[in-house]
């Protein structure tokens, strides 16, 4: 069940309610007794997170030697492969100092 966001006109005080989506909005300020509206919520945000989110992820050991062959990297940094090779160092950041 979410929980929905209100404000009250007369009083000013913004509280949280949890009710079913179906219920439908509350209208009296439980604090005043004033009109009450309901506000706009950013909704909650959706982060993914690990490996197997991206398309990439999945690529075979074959079309990674390929991609290899052709000049491009294939295979993010670290990941290698699997095939036991190392490609080339990548570059420094910017700003971060090599010991």
């Amino acid at each position: 069940m979410p929980t929905y966001d209100y404000q009250c006109d007369r009083c000013g005080v913004t509280f949280e309610i949890f009710q079913e989506i179906t219920d439908r909005p509350k209208r009296k300020c439980p604090q005043c007794g004033g009109r009450i509206r309901r506000l706009i919520g950013a909704g909650a945000g959706l982060l993914f997170k690990g490996s197997g989110f991206y398309t990439t992820d999945y690529r075979s050991v074959g079309y990674k030697k390929a991609a290899r062959a052709e000049g491009g990297s294939g295979a993010p940094a670290g990941k290698g492969g699997g095939d036991g090779s190392s490609s080339k160092p990548s570059p420094a950041k910017p700003g971060v100092s090599e010991k």
